[in-house]
């Protein structure tokens, strides 16, 4: 890539970072139910089409319309959650009597799918501040990363991502964590401990989920997993980090000692 290329591309990546801001800011500030489901389900339908291609599936306008359909019925489930794993059963079901699709197909309809209804349970559960928390922590921890691991990067993370260092990952996770913790403290009213572990858990939850989605793609051969994002790449190369953290974080905030619902 030459000097030019690789200016536009940085233009881009900023243009679409400062996009994907302001979404996030007009989504906190209605904090509407309705909308957030929408948006969140529609960006889950752009997963899934890049994790298709990921694991080497055929897109498939039946898992679309299942995927769909599954995400309608999360609306009205207590626990969305409930309705990936119902899911993925009644998939593996129709998969096995088709005989016509590869059992990756079943992974494909989880990866983005189970992670997208763990953060609509954490709106559901713990409200938009907790969604804010989470996303704080995963930017925090990816950006300071990045910038570390750019000036003090010596020792290569994992060879599913070899840009990646233990130095940048040390750095991202100390800012991730100080500042989760406080934040942690501030808006979701948790203890100080409480705050440190989960900050710690989600930061790391989160490159967890980047190492993953990078080895999905050396295994494939792909630099982004899709073009949705100019400059970015794909949903899931934005993403990633997220959707593992909010697992992470559903998980921790329901034994939090300060744990209620706020919905429903």
């Amino acid at each position: 890539m030459n000097l030019k290329n690789a200016f536009l591309n940085e233009k881009k990546r900023y243009v679409t970072g400062i996009i994907l801001l302001v979404i996030f800011v007009i989504l906190v500030w209605i904090n509407n139910v309705y909308l957030i489901w929408a948006t969140l389900g529609l960006t889950l339908l752009a997963a899934l089409k890049e994790s298709l291609v990921l694991l080497g599936c055929k897109q498939s306008f039946l898992l679309f319309v299942f995927t769909s359909l599954v995400w309608i019925s999360a609306f009205f489930n207590q626990n969305p959650m409930e309705s990936a794993i119902f899911g993925a059963m009644l998939l593996s079901g129709i998969l096995a009597y088709r005989q016509s699709f590869s059992p990756r197909y079943i992974l494909a309809f989880l990866y983005p799918t189970l992670p997208f209804l763990t953060l609509f349970s954490i709106y559901k559960d713990f409200g938009i501040e907790a969604i804010v928390w989470l996303v704080i922590i995963i930017a925090l921890c990816d950006s300071a990363a990045y910038f570390g691991g750019r000036i003090f990067g010596k020792t290569p993370l994992s060879p599913s991502s070899p840009k990646k260092t233990i130095e940048g990952l040390l750095i991202g996770t100390f800012f991730s964590v100080v500042i989760g913790s406080l934040l942690g403290i501030g808006i979701l009213h948790q203890g100080f401990l409480v705050s440190f572990f989960i900050s710690l858990v989600v930061a790391l939850s989160g490159v967890l989920g980047d190492l993953f989605e990078s080895y999905l793609k050396r295994r494939e051969n792909l630099k982004d997993s899709g073009s949705f994002l100019p400059g970015h790449g794909g949903i899931l190369d934005r993403f990633d980090a997220i959707l593992f953290g909010a697992i992470a974080m559903h998980f921790l905030l329901y034994f939090s000692p300060t744990y209620e619902t706020s919905f429903f």
